[in-house]
């Protein structure tokens, strides 16, 4: 679902420069900026918190515990992508997505610290 996300942010900033004949850059289109954002914040983030998600999966925690951060991760991801793309100030949405995506960044770090303090 992640992959898919990625693949509509960067086909969202395909049409807007071909909208706004934008070759490089964002042209100070703020509709573009946008997108360049979200797609860049997005790409930023998820990455580190799937490798993350696979070292804390490796480890032999629950599924649940999986399945959770990583849905977790996926809404939050969706509502921060909707909210920057709809308005560049603050939003609901990128308010929910923000917190939720940090939510799920310290407590996999807190996992895998207390995993890695477990094994010492």
């Amino acid at each position: 679902i992640l992959a898919l996300i990625y693949v509509v942010l960067s086909v969202r900033i395909i049409q807007l420069r071909w909208r706004h004949r934008v070759g490089i850059g964002t042209n100070k289109v703020e509709e573009l900026q946008r997108a360049v954002r979200a797609h860049g914040n997005f790409i930023e983030y998820v990455p580190l918190m799937l490798l993350m998600l696979a070292l804390i999966e490796f480890s032999g925690v629950g599924s649940a515990w999986i399945y959770s951060l990583g849905g977790a991760l996926t809404i939050a991801r969706i509502a921060h992508a909707a909210g920057l793309s709809s308005n560049a100030g603050v939003s609901w949405p990128r308010t929910v997505g923000v917190l939720g995506t940090f939510s799920v960044l310290l407590l996999q770090a807190g996992i895998l610290i207390g995993i890695f303090v477990g094994q010492l």
